[in-house]
């Protein structure tokens, strides 16, 4: 089976992106689907809620200005079937350093297409930045499938415009035109609330088959589990968070990893 390469994005912070990004990997590598989890993002939520210490020089930060292989940075976490590229603060320069280079956006693909052709992971899960800036561009020039953790509230749904928009730029101009729009992800959704069940209404409307079937709860254990450096799955595994994520990386592998 080719790889898969799916970039878990938003510009807007605080949405569960990264909770999605670490529980779609531990979750795949769970079903064992061996998955490739890279952390893009300069703060390394993703590495720390993976239980990985931050490592200088750790990073794709000296892949893509050194053209060091990308394998080399590749760990492995206490999951079976769980491997990680982490970050570090030096990510942070990335966007500075990229823009002098030709062929900016195509930079992560470069680092990336090794791997991805030695076929040795089913998926591949990129964490961006809360911003449309250089890493979360060089992500979806890079990702076969853009998954948007979207929040159940109206204020989230004010940027889903604008990632569409880029993306279509993105394929219009030719640098990614097999990126697909993977679905919608609604997060911190409270059954209690009118407002969370019309945002899930009103997104439905709009695009429809792309919302996943998967409502991922508010969840205050959802929240605790990274800093103890946990997957849901094994923070609370009986909990609704790790239920609704179960049912999440189901709908995944049917629609993307079925053979």
């Amino acid at each position: 089976m080719d790889t898969k390469i799916f970039t878990i994005a938003n510009q807007k912070g605080g949405v569960g992106k990264t909770t999605t990004a670490v529980n779609l990997s531990v979750g795949l590598a769970r079903n064992g689907i061996p998955c490739l989890l890279v952390d893009l993002d300069p703060q390394g939520n993703a590495s720390s809620a993976i239980g990985l210490s931050k490592k200088e020089g750790g990073s794709l930060f000296p892949c893509f200005i050194d053209k060091i292989p990308a394998e080399n940075q590749i760990l492995s976490t206490a999951v079976d079937n769980l491997f990680l590229i982490p970050s570090e603060v030096d990510l942070a320069t990335v966007e500075m350093e990229l823009s002098q280079v030709d062929n900016y956006l195509g930079q992560l693909k470069r680092c990336l297409d090794p791997i991805r052709k030695s076929k040795q992971y089913g998926a591949i899960v990129l964490d961006c930045p809360p911003a449309l800036g250089m890493l979360s561009m060089n992500a979806l020039a890079t990702a076969d499938y853009l998954i948007i953790a979207l929040q159940c509230e109206y204020l989230a749904m004010e940027g889903l415009g604008q990632i569409l928009k880029v993306v279509d730029q993105l394929k219009d101009a030719n640098i990614n035109p097999n990126l697909t729009l993977g679905g919608i992800l609604m997060t911190m959704f409270d059954m209690r609330t009118n407002l969370s069940r019309q945002v899930v209404n009103e997104v439905r409307t709009h695009f429809s088959e792309k919302v996943f079937e998967t409502l991922i709860p508010r969840s205050i254990r959802l929240s605790e589990a990274p800093s103890f450096g946990q997957s849901i799955f094994d923070y609370d595994p009986h909990g609704a968070g790790a239920l609704a994520y179960n049912n999440w990386v189901e709908e995944i592998k049917k629609r993307f990893l079925s053979p």
